[in-house]
């Protein structure tokens, strides 16, 4: 099992979570479309190259942004992260993948 850590503009939000879902993301037990979400501000410069979908190049941009944490089994790991790709508005989405440990407890 994985948890999926992806951080989307409140436009996008609803937008990036359904696609992941529709990947396989989210499931727990007997539910799914579950996740945690949390609003903050997300921080970067386009750098020479780029192509932003906020923001210009060489000036720092600070937008909210929504920090979103799912589950995902191992079996849809590589088609959520692609459907979260195709669906983010970011040209470098940034996201974390943490292995799950479990204890048997």
């Amino acid at each position: 099992m994985y948890k999926l850590v992806f951080f989307v503009p409140a436009s996008h939000l609803e937008t990036v979570k359904e696609a992941v879902f529709a990947a396989g993301a989210g499931r727990q037990g007997h539910y799914d479309h579950c996740c945690w979400q949390t609003l903050g501000y997300g921080q970067f410069r386009p750098l020479e190259g780029s192509s932003p979908f906020i923001g210009a190049q060489d000036r720092v941009e600070v937008v909210p942004e929504y920090r979103v944490e799912m589950l995902c089994e191992e079996a849809a790991i590589k088609n959520v992260v692609h459907a979260l790709r195709r669906a983010h508005p970011y040209e470098e989405p940034a996201f974390d993948i943490l292995q799950t440990v479990t204890t048997g407890l």
